[in-house]
């Protein structure tokens, strides 16, 4: 790292500690002091957005105090530099510059599975069908990440199986890639005491918890006792001062439970950051068109979302419903891809597909893949963004991507992607009808705000 860099991280932590000692009355002085250090207007509107959202009361003001008032502050302040400074400051250029060097997108996050084994078996499961005998080594993993630095990829997504089996190599890396951010999916059901404690001696390392809901919907498709398991962790990361979240997946049977405001409450109470939304993908163990979200519910969900960010001290996000915010489609190495624990890279985690192996190549060559390109050729899949998904929303288009690509399946059960294209197709045209008046009239409410 620079001087430059080495600057700007010491002075980004120094405002942490400042912010952390009085957080009312010292957030003001720090955005008049941000305001004298940049000229770059778009810089200043931002810096004015958030001056507004986190001093005026409400519920930002609520989640910015919980930030500085409940977590460790070592921990806090190693995220803040990891990710505002090195993933964001640091890393995005050197994303781009490097993009432009190979000739294809160089992702913001890698998203990596350490393990196929877990010690759940639950319904629909995206990772159902994998072999359940496959870890990716040590070294290989050392060697991808490294990789990933070196390109500007400074946050690292570890999933499965459940990654928490491999406690000690997920922490080992955590500890030796210390500017980078480390986010683990999590059934939660493995964390202790000792894996909190590490992930306050790491600083850089964080989980976010898959919940279907409140206890009887979770103990439903994770197994009985889940759900108090995952209560428990959450007690333990509340207690020890770690940042966590939650990964919700809404289907035909729960969407209304997790958009209620009692289970966004319970979050919050438990001590959750964030909530990340997923729709349920027709993928994996038990897979099963029938408990999609239908396209109403759907709808609902991105009213409903949108509701709860102006109400609750949360950070949300539908990952489906908010392509409008994300340009469409963030997959395919455009800003994250995913290596299962064969090795195989896909473009996905929802999209089992691969043309090549980490263990044969190098991270920026699996980048630059035939695969990798005829995903992001076709990004956005849809001129509207809240059809971003090129399985559910797009299925066409995941046959195309596929036979131009050459791309092989790498789940253990047979490839059934024209048949579930076939099936998909009439769930795609009603949404996609739905879609396009929500674009309308959201459009709509846009020029009268500016009017």
């Amino acid at each position: 790292m620079g001087v430059k860099d080495s600057m700007t991280t010491f002075f980004v932590k120094q405002i942490a500690d400042y912010l952390a000692k009085d957080p009312e009355q010292n957030a003001d002085r720090m955005f008049n002091i941000a305001r004298k250090l940049t000229k770059n207007p778009q810089h200043l509107e931002q810096i004015g957005q958030v001056q507004e959202a986190i001093t005026k009361d409400g519920n930002w003001k609520e989640y910015y105090h919980r930030i500085m008032r409940e977590l460790d502050p070592k921990v806090r302040n190693t995220f803040i530099i990891n990710y505002f400074v090195k993933s964001c400051l640091i890393g995005v250029p050197m994303q781009h510059e490097n993009a432009a060097k190979i000739g294809a997108s160089v992702p913001w996050a890698i998203l990596i599975d350490p393990t196929d084994r877990c010690n759940l078996r639950c319904t629909g499961c995206w990772a159902g069908e994998y072999e359940k005998k496959n870890d990716l080594s040590d070294e290989l993993l050392d060697r991808v990440v490294g990789e990933a630095r070196d390109l500007g990829i400074y946050a690292i997504v570890l999933s499965g199986g459940e990654p928490m089996t491999r406690q000690n190599t997920i922490f080992k890396l955590a500890r030796k890639y210390d500017d980078m951010v480390f986010l683990a999916f999590t059934n939660a059901t493995l964390i202790t005491e000792e894996t909190v404690k590490n992930m306050k001696d790491c600083a850089n390392f964080t989980v976010a918890i898959s919940l279907e809901g409140l206890k009887e919907s979770t103990d439903q498709r994770r197994g009985e006792g889940t759900y108090d398991k995952v209560m428990h962790a959450m007690d333990l990361l509340r207690e020890g001062g770690i940042p966590f979240g939650v990964s919700t997946c809404y289907t035909r049977y729960n969407v209304e439970e997790v958009g209620s405001d009692e289970y966004v409450q319970t979050l919050i109470d438990k001590g959750a950051y964030f909530n990340w939304y997923f729709t349920y993908v027709p993928v994996g163990k038990d897979a099963d068109i029938s408990m999609m979200a239908t396209p109403e519910q759907r709808e609902y969900m991105f009213h409903r979302v949108d509701e709860l960010r102006r109400t609750k001290d949360l950070f949300l996000i539908d990952f489906w419903n908010d392509g409008i915010y994300s340009g469409g489609c963030i997959a395919g190495g455009r800003r994250y891809l995913h290596i299962n624990a064969a090795g195989e890279v896909e473009p996905c985690a929802f999209i089992h597909y691969s043309v090549d192996n980490i263990k044969e190549k190098s991270l920026k060559e699996c980048l630059t893949s035939d695969l990798m390109k005829a995903y992001q050729k076709r990004q956005p899949f849809n001129e509207n963004l809240l059809l971003p998904c090129p399985l559910i929303d797009n299925p066409h288009k995941l046959v195309e991507i596929v036979e131009e690509s050459n791309a092989h399946f790498t789940q253990s059960n047979e490839d059934g992607l024209y048949e579930i294209a076939k099936n998909l197709k009439p769930y795609s045209e009603e949404w996609g009808k739905r879609a396009d008046k929500l674009l309308e009239k959201k459009a709509e409410e846009t020029a009268a705000t500016k009017a």
